[in-house]
């Protein structure tokens, strides 16, 4: 389907935790100016001041890893932020997170239409070259991996971390239901489209227009930020 998508930029990375860490020391999460309507109301009733793994002792930042807490890693991806965490640390940068469509166009630009099925190509790429499978076991930094790049740079578009965008997850024009149903048809216009996928996520399943969707609230997923502004 034809989709007109303005002029933007998007950021070649995903934000990191050191980013991160900014904007929760400097209080982004009691700044209302920040968060949206939705986003307010779900910070009030959970009372979060950080992201839900990050816990601080004795001044020292660190993050629980499975069963044990680990520092901080300030080169790798935020992770396990929900999409209201996600807007605000976007505004609190002058930025916004980028819709469905302006990250499936930066994934497929330069690409020709039998090549596009991946941000660098048409082929699966070899082990090792992008974060799938749990090929590294967790996270790698975010500027990790450049066999991963797109065409204009853009690094892990595929891997590491889920992304969240602005996009409500609904049916594509001419829509029709599978065997079936209760994949996506019941979750239409109450969750939200992630793309890329995540370390945990299965080479085999994922592309350039593969579409995740979770509510907005959730912070168990494998997801990060990467952000995006008009021009």
């Amino acid at each position: 389907r034809p989709v007109h998508v303005a002029p933007f930029a998007l950021a070649s990375s995903v934000v990191t935790n050191a980013d991160y860490l900014v904007f929760v020391e400097e209080g982004g999460y009691r700044r209302r100016e920040l968060w949206s309507q939705a986003g307010w109301e779900w910070r009030e009733s959970v009372a979060v001041l950080a992201p839900r793994q990050w816990h601080k002792s004795d001044g020292v930042w660190a993050a629980q890893r499975f069963d044990a807490p680990e520092p901080l890693a300030p080169e790798d991806p935020v992770i396990q932020v929900n999409a209201y965490e996600a807007e605000a640390y976007c505004r609190f940068l002058g930025r916004r997170l980028p819709t469905e469509a302006e990250w499936e166009f930066a994934a497929r630009a330069d690409h020709a239409p039998k090549a596009d099925r991946f941000p660098w190509g048409g082929a699966i790429a070899p082990p090792g070259v992008v974060n799938l499978d749990g090929a590294y076991g967790g996270p790698v930094p975010a500027a990790a991996l450049p066999g991963s790049d797109t065409r204009r740079g853009l690094r892990q578009m595929i891997g590491n971390v889920w992304e969240w965008t602005s996009t409500d997850f609904a049916p594509y024009p001419g829509f029709e239901p599978g065997p079936y149903q209760e994949y996506s048809e019941p979750w239409f216009h109450t969750h939200r489209v992630l793309r890329g996928g995540s370390f945990a996520t299965r080479a085999r399943l994922v592309h350039s227009r593969w579409r995740n969707f979770y509510t907005p609230e959730r912070r168990d997923i494998f997801a990060g930020i990467r952000p995006a502004r008009s021009l």
